[in-house]
């Protein structure tokens, strides 16, 4: 269990800012709601942007003054976690470290867990506790060794003890809870194609549910790969849709315990999708009261 004494140095030294990431999070956060006061904070972007309602964590925990986030992403297989933890991970200037990579590092490396692996992934089960902590510790080490500040956790935790062995070494200040109808879900993770050789993760799903009953629409477009991929791409091996579906079922089943322990805690922001990246990356980021200037300088472009 190297993995507790590896996240204690972590925590440790992500209190004291190394980089210009803590002066540039500082400046970019702006001031939470006073009215907003829950537990967790549900954002519907439909609703709550369209009423004016402040987009506010209120009294969730944030993170100590003076060192850089120490955030996690939930949500289902396919929903996007890696995307938005990616763009916050360079917008905050702190570390995307996706447990899924890992995994996949790891079974492409042929090491001692990879056929271990290959046959839990292959069957759509989901890794083990001891598994996952093993691979992370590595992972924290190495951040350690290059002095990382801070970090954004995908895919980690999964299970409520993984949550508990979390807070017990390292505090985490906020976790985002992405969400997205079931059947855009689906059509997400069997449209997702991969580069064989740059590794470049592409969607060739394009995504038009039309608004009935109440419900609105919700249309995502698919994200081709340049020219020179286009010949190359491959699909996970796990993404056929029986394995898609019972990844989903596992998921939605383990991961309820998780976001009531965040939950109970004032930490859980849980945020609905609307659409694809150019609909939802706004309006996340006005729920997480942040701004992205590069973002906004593109679009007036």
């Amino acid at each position: 269990m190297a993995v507790f004494s590896r996240c204690s140095v972590v925590s440790t030294a992500a209190r004291t800012p190394t980089s210009a990431a803590a002066t540039t999070f500082s400046y970019l956060i702006r001031a939470l709601s006073p009215s907003f006061s829950s537990s967790s904070s549900s954002f519907d972007p439909e609703t709550d942007l369209n009423r004016g309602k402040p987009a506010g964590l209120g009294t969730l925990k944030r993170e100590p003054k003076g060192r850089n986030v120490q955030w996690a992403f939930l949500g289902c297989p396919g929903v996007g976690k890696g995307t938005y933890a990616s763009r916050l991970s360079n917008l905050l200037g702190v570390p995307h470290i996706a447990t899924g990579d890992l995994v996949r590092d790891e079974l492409a490396s042929s090491g001692p867990l990879s056929s271990q692996l290959k046959e839990i992934v292959n069957q759509g089960k989901l890794v083990s506790d001891e598994i996952i902590i093993d691979l992370l510790s590595k992972r924290l080490e190495k951040g350690e060794a290059k002095g990382e500040s801070g970090f954004i956790l995908d895919g980690f935790p999964r299970t409520v003890r993984q949550a508990e062995i979390l807070e017990g070494v390292t505090e985490i200040d906020l976790v985002i809870n992405l969400k997205l109808r079931e059947e855009a879900l689906l059509a997400k993770c069997l449209g997702r194609r991969i580069c064989s050789e740059c590794g470049g993760n592409y969607n060739v799903a394009s995504i038009d549910i039309k608004a009935e009953n109440g419900s609105p629409g919700m249309y995502m477009a698919p994200l081709p790969p340049p020219p020179e991929c286009a010949s190359k791409l491959i699909t996970r091996p796990d993404d056929t849709e029986e394995v898609v579906k019972k990844r989903l079922h596992i998921y939605q089943m383990m991961t309820q315990p998780v976001e009531d322990f965040y939950r109970s805690r004032g930490k859980l922001v849980e945020f609905d999708l609307p659409g694809g990246i150019p609909e939802s990356w706004p309006k996340l980021l006005r729920a997480l009261n942040l701004e992205d200037h590069d973002d906004k300088q593109s679009a007036a472009a």
